[in-house]
């Protein structure tokens, strides 16, 4: 068990390279940070995109939709080389819940940077953060579900990229959080 949060510590868990499960991507990280100082880098809009890389209109509060706006991230420089492109670009956001400290679930269009196309009809996938004790930190794990019911012509680029962008993102709050002692 010492070696498994030793090895957490350092690196971001990942599902299989193949899925088995088309339909959620689920990644986890151990954050040595205590569970408040999570909470808020996850919770209060403005941390969430400093290692996020986006800007909201408004803070989070559960039931309300935001847009949001890519800018690059401010805690690493090769990930925010690979959102400048996109940086400027719109998209929705719903506060599905808050539960302080331990959970919070957003639902969004996944992979919706195609600008001649309207998202809004199809459906969001729902994305949630939860929090977990663990011996040296915080477990936190982020799920994102609902790929399945994606037009299929999208769902496969949609989930292959927001796998990829979910390993990233475990990344920067594990970085951004490191910074921030």
């Amino acid at each position: 068990m010492q070696y498994a949060t030793r090895w957490l510590q350092n690196n971001t868990y990942e599902e299989p390279a193949v899925p088995t499960d088309t339909d959620r991507i689920r990644k986890q990280v151990l954050l040595n940070a205590p569970r408040e100082r999570v909470w808020q880098a996850l919770s209060e809009a403005g941390q969430f995109g400093t290692w996020f890389g986006v800007r909201f209109d408004g803070p989070f509060v559960e039931g309300r939709r935001l847009t949001g706006r890519i800018v690059p991230t401010e805690v690493d420089v090769e990930v925010a080389a690979m959102q400048k492109p996109h940086a400027g670009m719109p998209f929705e956001w719903i506060v599905e819940k808050l539960e302080p400290m331990r959970r919070l679930a957003f639902r969004w269009h996944p992979f919706a940077i195609d600008t001649t196309i309207d998202y809004s009809s199809e459906p969001m996938t729902l994305i949630v953060f939860e929090l977990h004790d663990a011996p040296d930190g915080i477990l936190l794990t982020v799920t994102e579900s609902g790929f399945d019911k994606l037009p299929p012509d999208r769902r496969a680029k949609a989930f292959a990229a927001n796998d990829g962008g979910w390993t990233h993102q475990m990344r920067l709050i594990r970085k951004y959080l490191a910074l921030q002692r």
